[in-house]
């Protein structure tokens, strides 16, 4: 009797030093997932914020600088008023364009961009892009060539997203190019995929600021380059975008100088 006494005198034994430390652990990996989703919700939250709040007031800007330009509610007077109205019209358009970079960017970056591949055709996704910078492509006076157009290979891609990363390499060549220059597009398959090469005749890039120009807002340090009114996205733009696709994006100096750029995707099954 006197040992169960001591027994239950005695205090209890202490807890396993090494299960306590692992629950501890536990504790804090449940809590930083905690905190992960909670500013995971506020970026997606803030995301569908910005684009209402700055695609909203854009596209007024956008349609009424139009509505102007056009005289639709009778002639302005001044022809100076239309030229004005086309440079608003103009500068929103550029805006807009930033401002979707920017958006899709975070997105990718987040995790939250929605890519789903499928078949395309590279020759109709390359005469998109075109029909869509045939504006920028006159006005650089730019002639751009695709070799074997009409004969590309298919891609695995998600249609947006390989648009997006097409324009905004083409729009960065044509930016960066000589006035009047020439961007040469090829397309060849392989077995395991399809490699997309671009050339253009910019200054090119020096080799130590490649990894930077895949950084957003980076442009190289070379005067020429930094010349553009570019805002340093489209690089970054189209290397993220060729990632989430399974491709891959690299960059190196052209054969003849500029700047060349190979892309990696994905060919179809089969």
């Amino acid at each position: 009797m006197a040992d169960a006494a001591a027994r239950r005198a005695s205090p209890p034994s202490d807890p396993d030093p090494v299960a306590a430390a692992a629950a501890r652990r536990q504790a804090r990996r449940a809590a930083h997932r905690r905190l992960e989703a909670r500013a995971e919700e506020h970026r997606r939250s803030f995301l569908r914020m910005v684009s209402h709040e700055l695609r909203t007031p854009l596209n007024s800007i956008l349609g009424f600088s139009e509505l102007i330009e056009a005289e639709i509610y009778g002639p302005l007077g001044a022809p100076e008023y239309k030229e004005y109205a086309a440079l608003i019209r103009d500068s929103g358009q550029k805006l807009l364009a930033l401002a979707n970079q920017v958006l899709e960017i975070a997105r990718l970056e987040s995790g939250t961009a929605d890519l789903a591949a499928r078949r395309e055709p590279l020759d109709h996704v390359l005469d998109d892009v075109l029909d869509g910078l045939a504006e920028d492509i006159r006005v650089r006076r730019a002639d751009v060539i695709v070799a074997d157009q009409g004969a590309l290979p298919d891609v695995m891609a998600d249609p947006k997203g390989v648009r997006t990363a097409l324009a905004a390499l083409i729009s960065n060549a044509l930016i960066y190019g000589p006035e009047g220059g020439v961007v040469r597009i090829s397309a060849v398959q392989h077995d395991d995929g399809v490699t997309l090469t671009l050339t253009d005749q910019g200054p090119g890039v020096a080799s130590q600021d490649i990894p930077r120009l895949l950084r957003p807002f980076e442009q190289g340090e070379n005067a020429l380059i930094r010349r553009g009114e570019g805002a340093g996205l489209g690089l970054p733009l189209a290397y993220m975008l060729f990632r989430g696709m399974g491709g891959a994006l690299a960059l190196g100096p052209g054969p003849a100088g500029g700047l060349q750029v190979v892309v990696r995707l994905v060919a179809p099954p089969g």
